[in-house]
């Protein structure tokens, strides 16, 4: 009889040089936001440099970066991660209104979410740019 196995956790890097905007983050999604994904496991980090290296090391499910980061804001990280990283993970970026998604477009991220931050349309996304894949 085969061993069942828990699935891999969804490895999900928070970026944003505001400490509250990165516990927002992983306070509204929590340790599970979807039960057909499987947990979360964050890495915070506060700067665009640790952020890329994490990406080029593939250590990254999922990126959700702070469109008003500075002093590199999470837009322009988006673009430059898509340009340069091959089979790059998804990518939601967190504007700093709802107008702002056309940037968040722009910069080739796979979702976007406005600031103030509201826990379940961060949820919905998130679960959106994941596309509610099978714990399975």
């Amino acid at each position: 009889m085969a061993e069942a196995t828990s699935p891999a956790p969804v490895r999900v890097l928070v970026y944003s040089s505001d400490a509250d905007t990165r516990a927002q983050v992983v306070t509204a999604l929590g340790t599970r936001p979807h039960p057909d994904l499987p947990p979360f496991d964050y890495r915070e980090t506060a700067t665009a440099a640790a952020a890329i290296s994490a990406l080029d090391a593939g250590a990254v499910d999922l990126a959700i970066l702070d469109g008003e980061a500075s002093p590199t804001g999470g837009m322009g990280l988006a673009k430059q991660l898509k340009d340069e990283i091959d089979d790059c993970p998804p990518i939601l970026v967190l504007t700093g209104r709802a107008d702002d998604a056309w940037l968040a477009a722009w910069s080739r991220a796979e979702g976007a979410v406005a600031h103030p931050l509201d826990p379940f349309e961060l949820t919905e996304a998130v679960t959106s740019v994941l596309g509610s894949r099978s714990a399975a």
